[in-house]
């Protein structure tokens, strides 16, 4: 069974203000999502920046089979959310945007706005990918970006002052995101992860040790490729394992950000469910290094560019 995750990048019909400008650039980036997707061909895939819900219809129609699809009901400002494409029948346990209760709203911008609850919602669902298998409970996410803007819809800074101050707003709630993400791993987990199989995953957009990705794992140690990973703790009840170190040195890595390549992209496993990983990676299976576009700051500049600017990030999963 292949988990997935990927970031579509701006999955709108076309005509709008965020979305390919033709019908042409349009049937190019779904034909091209749909390859990848074919040659994934996973039991569950995580998806993000879904503009328009009926443009995920018509990519699940290019591809073979019978596909169920979940989207979150809570999207940004530009109308993008999280949601799934699985093989087998979603429940929808939880979409929620709400940040922890006693975390106080956090400041987004110099008149001291403030937030009280994610840019984006999470989804959780509950499905069931293989017969006797049991249930596999999973949320999807997409956290604050680091790409900033600024007020007047610019993507550069006036000084050095304003692009530190913004950078800091946007810590403050991809911090506080982690946090509201972590709380629902929490419900997800029920302080049984030894004996459930739940899973997080989506573009976090930081790195596997920025301290917003860390706030994700539970408590410390126990790590894969450290001599505690196979000695079981009571920490292991509520634990989560990030996959990155599983995956191949050069595969590692699921955006090109300035020429700089950076794994953004993340699932986590529980403590039932890591022990059944047998593989994991960034692209598709086989296929190598993900080939990607240097992206800048500015995401307008890829508005009709085909497929994405993410590689998909995998893992499989034995009985």
């Amino acid at each position: 069974m292949l988990l997935g995750t990927w970031n579509l990048e701006n999955l709108y019909r076309p005509g709008g203000e965020f979305g390919p400008k033709d019908k042409a650039a349009y049937e190019t980036k779904l034909a091209a999502l749909a390859a990848t997707v074919t040659a994934l061909d996973p039991a569950l895939l995580g998806v993000q920046e879904v503009g328009d819900p009926e443009a995920l219809r018509d990519l699940t129609g290019m591809l073979t089979g019978d596909w169920h699809v979940a989207l979150s009901e809570h999207a940004d400002g530009r109308g993008i959310r999280v949601g799934f494409l699985s093989r087998t029948a979603l429940r929808v346990l939880h979409d929620t945007s709400a940040f922890p209760q006693k975390l106080i709203p956090v400041q987004t911008d110099d008149r001291g706005g403030a937030v009280s609850e994610s840019g984006r919602g999470f989804l959780a669902v509950e499905t069931e990918p293989q017969t006797g298998s049991g249930a596999l409970r999973v949320a999807v996410a997409h956290l604050k970006s680091k790409l900033l803007s600024y007020p007047g819809n610019r993507f550069n800074p006036r000084d050095e002052g304003e692009r530190a101050r913004y950078g800091a707003y946007a810590l403050y709630r991809r911090a506080a995101e982690a946090t509201a993400l972590r709380a629902l791993a929490d419900v997800l987990l029920a302080g049984d992860g030894r004996a459930r199989d739940v899973a997080l995953l989506g573009d976090l957009n930081d790195e596997v040790q920025a301290a917003t990705t860390q706030i994700l794992l539970g408590p410390p140690g126990s790590e894969i490729g450290t001599p505690g990973f196979k000695v079981k703790d009571n920490g292991d009840a509520v634990r989560l394992w990030n996959v990155a170190p599983l995956i191949p040195a050069e595969q590692r890595f699921s955006r090109v950000n300035s020429g700089r390549r950076e794994l953004i992209d993340h699932i986590l496993c529980s403590h039932r469910l890591i022990q059944r990983v047998t593989a994991a990676g960034a692209g598709v299976p086989g296929a190598g290094a993900p080939q990607l576009p240097s992206v800048g700051a500015d995401p307008q500049e890829r508005r009709s560019e085909a497929g994405s600017d993410h590689a998909p990030v995998w893992v499989r999963i034995g009985g």
